[in-house]
């Protein structure tokens, strides 16, 4: 759990690029209402704090579809090609529900995952750079050994050889890209529950 100071400063300080697995439920569309941020006012939900799991992070590439608009948006894109509803149904019921989200590359908009891992290639200063704002993150959480959950190869690679050594790290299919809703929660759910070195929280 955590309490409303460190919730509303990781809100200001980290908002633009990160968010929780949480998100209003859906209407009469599969994607309605996932763009719904009325559920992170902790006035009007006084039990949203309590499903928040800041010892399990979510870690996407990079932003992928220009400037995030409101604090908290990010993996809560309501456009119609948005795919951030399979995250919603796929993790809805699981034990990774409320954990914290964000990207390991920040402020870099690319939708090709391949175009980002070039560029880092050429660039590592920004790999560099990047990882220690991560473990500002972290610290930022108040959590001291947090589990990572990889979204995708690209990301799982980077965890792996700045933090190999210091925490679990699980790799889910990126969300974009694997089938259909039901075969995405299909094959996180597998994952998940296969993962029996931790019991969640």
């Amino acid at each position: 759990m955590i309490n409303s100071a460190i919730f509303n400063y990781i809100k200001e300080k980290y908002g633009y690029y990160a968010s929780w697995a949480i998100w209003a439920g859906e209407g009469e569309k599969p994607k309605d209402n996932v763009g719904d941020l009325s559920i992170f006012d902790i006035d009007a939900n006084p039990g949203l704090l309590k499903q928040l799991k800041p010892d399990i992070i979510l870690v996407a590439l990079n932003i992928s579809r220009g400037d995030i608009r409101y604090p908290l948006a990010n993996f809560h894109d309501a456009r119609p090609e948005a795919m951030d509803f399979k995250i919603r149904y796929a993790l809805r019921g699981s034990p990774i529900w409320g954990a914290y989200m964000t990207d390991i590359i920040k402020d870099f908009d690319e939708k090709v995952s391949g175009k980002v891992m070039s560029h880092l290639q050429k660039n590592r200063m920004l790999e560099i750079e990047n990882v220690e704002l991560f473990r500002q993150e972290i610290s930022d959480l108040g959590v001291d050994n947090p589990t990572l959950v990889a979204f995708g190869n690209a990301v799982y690679t980077i965890l792996a050889r700045n933090f190999g050594g210091e925490y679990r790290i699980i790799k889910l299919p990126h969300y974009s890209t694997w089938g259909g809703k039901e075969a995405y929660r299909d094959t996180v759910k597998a994952i998940v529950e296969g993962d029996t070195n931790r019991q969640y929280r």
